[in-house]
């Protein structure tokens, strides 16, 4: 997995998050699959098409914060996540 602070794509804004569709228990083959990329400040209710119980790794950018919630609009339990 990319470290908090290695968060940033090509052209180099900076990234608050990376979801990703893939997961196993051996660290080298983590954060694999597609990648949902997550802006600064972002605020999105609803999870974009074909991202609904698909996410199984992340990494929050370093001074960023991602909140989740079990349910669609921002209803259900809640989590938070750092770096």
């Amino acid at each position: 997995c990319p470290a908090p602070a290695d968060l940033r794509p090509s052209n180099g804004t900076r990234v608050c998050a990376q979801l990703y569709t893939d997961n196993s228990p051996y660290y080298e083959q983590c954060c694999s699959g597609d990648v949902l990329v997550v802006p600064p400040n972002s605020d999105v209710p609803y999870m974009p098409r074909g991202w609904s119980g698909t996410a199984s790794s992340l990494v929050v950018g370093t001074r960023c914060e991602l909140t989740v919630w079990s349910r669609s609009a921002k209803r259900g339990k809640s989590k938070r996540f750092g770096a």
